[in-house]
Order: structure tokens, then C-alpha cells, then sequence
């Protein structure tokens, strides 16, 4: 039985998109009435975090572990592809940012003003993105949820925008360093840029049916039954925590089908209790189909 764990993940990103709303508007409001348009870049970033929110909450909506007729392996994918979006937004974040940056230097800017009230809205704000970060990050490893998880680690990438920005605002009003705004910028950007690559490459492998689980340690535990002669042509998908599908070719010393399918069932239980939730598939066959190769070898075209 697979783990459905979609009411927990929504009612997660239901609370971090209130209060992402909430700091998008500290933002906007601190950003237009300082003239800091590297805060008000940073508004536009946080409105990636709501949007995110609100993908996950789609994606969520149709992630469902349950097969049905259409979709008989589930719906795990939905997810991932949701995630993929998340890494999206960051790369549209990152070109945001250079953008902004690129044009305060090549046709100059106002002068920014901030007072002390308003870097404290700011701290506000920052205390409240590092809450969402770790919140949404503890969660989504404790449930495996690889949305919640990617939601994170761009809370954390705003993070590190606010910290930026905040440094610069911080030397504008006390030092009157007007060129910190644009100067920090750069290395937000590749923050951001590297948070979306880490996104992506976490959640490629689900999409495309990399190798969830090494053949090797499959075999092993197979051949380990009693009754199990030979162990072939292994194969594994999904992500461990959450859904694995196996599939593999199996010998059995068994005189009659009722005892191969008890030494099958007892493969099984043994793969369940070290990798559930997992759906296994077992072939069986005849002794003369017996082959050294645990899994499928790679062939050059």
C-alpha cells in the first residue's frame, strides 16, 4: 500500500503561502518607498515562492500514490513535474535579477533613503523566510515529499536574496554606499541559479526511470531466500521512501507452481520490509535460464 501523504504536504504549503504572501508585501511596500529597486526585484522574487506554493498545491492535487485505470503505476510523476516547474521560476528569478542589476549600472539609478523602522520590517521579513525554509524542508524529509523539499531550498535562495540586499540597504543607510545594491546582486544570482540546478537534478532521475535501487543488493537479498537458485535481469524505478517498482526473472527449485509461488511471496516480504512501499513483479522460469547477468548491461549503439 503506498503512502499518501498529500493532506500533510497541502496544509504545509497552504501555511507558507499566507505567510509568503505576507513577506511579498513587506517587500513591495519597504521597496517603493525607499526607491530600492534591488528590494523591489526581491519582491518580484518572492512572488515566485507564492507561485510555487500555489503549483505545489496543483500538482499535490493530482500526485496521488492510488493507481487507477489511466494510470496504473500512480501518480507519483506529478510531483516531480512540479518540482521541475520550481526550477523554472529560479532560472526566471536569475535572469530577473542580472537584468536589474545590468541596467542600475548602465543607466544609474535614484538615490535610495531607508530608515531604521524599515530595515526591522526587513529582519521581520528575513526571520519569516528562514522559518518557511527549514519548516517546509523538515517536513518534506520526514513525509519524502520532493516538492515540499524543492519549495525549501528557493525559500532558502530568497533567503540568502534578503540577507544580500538587507547587507547593501544596511550599508546605504549607514555609509551611504549607494553601489552595494548593485555589486551584491552578482553572487545572489548565482545562489539562485544553483538552487534551481539542485531542484532539477534531484527530480530528472524520477522522471526518467533512473535506477532506484542498486541490482547488486536486490540480488543478494533474493538469492538469500531459500529455494532461490538464480536472480536475473533486475530492474528498478521510483524514489526510496516514497513508491519502488522491481521487476526481475527469477529460478526457483520448486516441483510444482504452489511452491514457487511460496518461495516468490517469501522474495517478496523480504523486499517489502527493507524497501517499502514497493510493487515487485517476479518472472518466473525454467533452470535452463539461468545467467550470471544480475541486470542490463549498457550497449553501445
Amino acid at each position: 500500500m503506498a503512502y499518501d501523504n498529500r493532506l500533510e504536504i497541502r496544509k504545509v504549503l497552504i501555511i507558507t503561502l499566507i505567510l509568503n504572501l505576507f513577506v511579498m508585501a513587506i517587500k513591495a511596500v519597504v521597496g517603493y518607498s525607499t526607491g530600492s529597486l534591488s528590494l523591489l526585484a526581491d519582491a518580484l522574487h518572492s512572488v515566485t515562492d507564492s507561485a510555487n506554493n500555489v503549483l505545489g498545491l496543483i500538482a499535490i492535487k493530482f500526485s496521488s500514490p492510488v493507481p487507477d485505470r489511466e494510470h496504473p503505476y500512480g501518480h507519483h510523476k506529478f510531483e516531480a513535474v512540479g518540482a521541475l516547474g520550481i526550477a523554472a521560476f529560479l532560472g526566471i528569478a536569475c535572469f530577473e535579477i542580472l537584468q536589474g542589476a545590468i541596467e542600475r549600472i548602465l543607466k544609474g539609478g535614484s538615490t535610495i533613503k531607508i530608515s531604521g523602522v524599515e530595515l526591522w520590517l526587513l529582519l521581520i521579513v528575513l526571520g519569516v523566510n528562514i522559518f518557511v525554509a527549514f519548516y517546509e524542508r523538515n517536513v518534506g524529509r520526514r513525509v519524502g515529499s520532493p516538492i515540499l523539499i524543492a519549495d525549501a531550498t528557493h525559500t532558502m535562495s530568497d533567503v540568502w536574496v534578503t540577507i544580500s540586499v538587507l547587507g547593501g540597504l544596511i550599508g546605504i543607510w549607514w555609509l551611504n554606499l549607494q553601489w552595494l545594491d548593485v555589486v551584491l546582486a552578482f553572487p545572489v544570482a548565482l545562489l539562485v541559479f544553483w538552487s534551481g540546478w539542485s531542484v532539477l537534478k534531484e527530480n530528472l532521475p524520477w522522471l526518467v526511470d533512473e535506477m532506484a535501487i542498486a541490482p547488486e543488493t536486490i540480488h543478494s537479498i533474493a538469492v538469500a531466500v531459500p529455494g532461490v537458485i538464480n536472480c536475473h535481469d533486475i530492474a528498478s524505478r521510483g524514489v526510496l521512501g516514497r513508491q519502488v517498482f522491481i521487476e526481475m526473472h527469477l529460478i526457483v527449485d520448486a516441483p510444482d507452481v504452489e511452491t514457487a509461488h511460496h518461495i516468490t511471496e517469501a522474495v517478496e516480504q523480504q523486499l517489502q520490509q527493507r524497501f517499502s512501499p514497493v510493487r515487485i513483479i517476479i518472472h518466473v522460469e525454467p533452470p535452463e535460464y539461468k545467467t550470471e547477468t544480475i541486470s542490463f548491461e549498457h550497449q553501445e549503439q
